[in-house]
């Protein structure tokens, strides 16, 4: 069997019957649970909460949604003119997340959760479209790879930069190894320049050895599966994503196997917007305390210097989740849309600021 049909198997069992150990404790939004079935509740199975970094207005994508608690906890927070979509490959999973659907709908006021069944290594296939295709035509194996190329071009399962916001809970350790690479490019192509990705898993302090990995059942267990925790933020720098950081890290480990611990994290990353880089004579400051720091855009911001940006890197850093590391200075008068061409670190001169705007600095209530 498949790794993908070993884990669909599993899962299949725990959408019947509760499967305690399949999940970790997690703190979730009380509020958020009102509503839910007590069945979708019960059988859940994760390890955090990224429903926390939800926005209103949001179109989120769960991948590997299950019973769909987080969808539904999202679509309370996206509000009405947000959408939710979750992506599983097992049926089970989404005949009980579609089994409330309706009853869903009416609690929220709008029908905005949309349940697809596909695999989150590629969100571009349409598992059911894919499976009429087959009944009915029998293709051989270049005919359906041709098909399929054809049908994620033309009507993919999930278009690309049409999603604010990735969210997944326990869920990408489950995939095997060799499409791990295709998983976070896949991430990296459904989200909106700008979008975001807020990702709860499994990490282990050591790579976990090819006996363990072996295992079947600790696989689809969540376990010998997981990231190694530096390994995992590498997989998204690597995708091009940038912000990438450890946001949540569980201090005690859900388990240890082997001395390997394996403990509960969610990661963040955000995918940068592709614009042309302009200079309207903005400048930040690092407040430290480190030395200088660098982003992963190749920028380097030593400690108190006024360092000119682009509005591109001036918004990302204001704006991210780097703001409170950094004072904005916006020039008061400066000629707009120049191109901005100066090197990583160039100084900006505080005449070419003066009187602009100071953001992040968190003022006190004023001088004597």
């Amino acid at each position: 069997m498949s790794v993908e049909a070993k884990v669909s198997q599993r899962y299949a069992g725990g959408a019947k019957e509760v499967e305690a150990s399949l999940c970790c404790p997690v703190d979730y939004d009380a509020e958020l649970l009102k509503i839910l079935p007590q069945e979708i509740i019960d059988k859940d199975y994760g390890c955090g909460d990224p429903s926390r970094y939800v926005q209103t207005g949001d179109c989120v994508l769960d991948l590997g949604s299950g019973g769909g608690k987080i969808c539904y906890m999202a679509a309370q927070l996206v509000g009405e003119k947000g959408s939710v979509i979750g992506i599983d490959m097992t049926d089970e999973m989404l005949a009980l997340a579609s089994k409330y659907k309706g009853e869903m709908a009416q609690k929220l006021g709008s029908d905005r959760v949309d349940f697809r069944k596909g695999y989150i290594q590629d969100l571009a296939l349409d598992l059911n479209v894919l499976q009429e295709y087959q009944e009915k035509n029998k293709p051989d194996a270049a005919a359906l790879e041709a098909w399929k190329e054809k049908q994620k071009k033309e009507s993919p399962l999930v278009a690309s930069a049409s999603v604010d916001l990735v969210v997944s809970n326990c869920v990408l350790n489950l995939v095997a190894e060799q499409h791990r690479t295709q998983m976070i490019n896949e991430i990296y192509r459904v989200l909106k320049p700008g979008g975001r990705v807020a990702i709860s898993d499994i990490v282990s302090d050591e790579f976990v050895p090819q006996h363990l990995r072996d295992d079947a059942h600790l696989w689809s267990g969540c376990i010998s599966g997981a990231f190694q925790e530096k390994a995992f933020l590498d997989a998204f720098i690597g995708a091009g994503f940038v912000a990438v950081a450890y946001d949540k890290w569980d201090m005690e480990p859900w388990q240890t196997v082997e001395g390997i611990e394996f403990r509960s994290v969610t990661i963040t990353a955000i995918k940068p917007e592709q614009i042309p880089l302009l200079d309207k004579g903005q400048a930040v400051i690092y407040k430290g305390p480190f030395a200088e720091v660098k982003d992963d855009l190749d920028n380097v911001f030593p400690r108190g210097e006024r360092i000119a940006v682009s509005d591109r890197t001036f918004r990302y850093l204001m704006e991210g989740p780097m703001s409170q590391s950094f004072i904005g200075i916006s020039a008061a008068d400066f000629p707009s849309d120049q191109k901005f061409c100066k090197a990583a670190g160039t100084l900006r001169p505080a005449r070419e600021t003066k009187g602009g705007a100071h953001s992040g600095g968190n003022e006190s209530s004023g001088c004597c």
